[in-house]
């Protein structure tokens, strides 16, 4: 593991979100980002189903993080585009999204991320758009 992929999950798991949602971040051997998210009740819609706005989340941090940790510390990155496709519903169970890239580029990177229910049955997918701001550095100086 490199020493950004360390502080992102640092950085992560210190996040509000990270700890209200209780997702947990990890990196596999080629530097992909994995999301892991326990079954959370309060995450459910009205009809007793993980929430559609849960996957959009878990789609999302795993394209960022994928492409956040590839960043110089000075480089600071925002999702500019995202088409999501949710393709079956999720029902008390673990979910894991994990991003990849489809093109590393100089001022944006384009990544895939998929989710997967405990079943390993994918559930959502998605394209995203990151683009560099190097105006909002990522790690301040300390």
């Amino acid at each position: 593991m490199t020493s950004k992929q360390k502080q992102l999950i640092e950085l992560f798991h210190n996040a509000p979100i990270a700890k209200y949602f209780g997702m947990r971040l990890s990196y596999n051997e080629t530097g992909n980002a994995i999301f892991t998210l326990l079954y959370n009740p309060n995450l459910n819609h009205a009809l007793g189903g993980i929430h559609g706005g849960v996957y959009m989340t878990m789609l999302d941090n795993a394209g960022w993080f994928t492409s956040a940790a590839t960043q110089d510390d000075n480089i600071w990155i925002a999702t500019s585009e995202m088409q999501v496709h949710l393709l079956g519903p999720a029902r008390e169970c673990t979910l894991t999204s994990i991003g990849s890239f489809i093109k590393k580029g100089k001022r944006q990177d384009i990544c895939e991320m998929k989710l997967f229910d405990d079943k390993q049955k994918m559930i959502g997918h998605a394209t995203g758009t990151f683009i560099q701001m190097p105006e909002v550095p990522l790690f301040s100086s300390k």
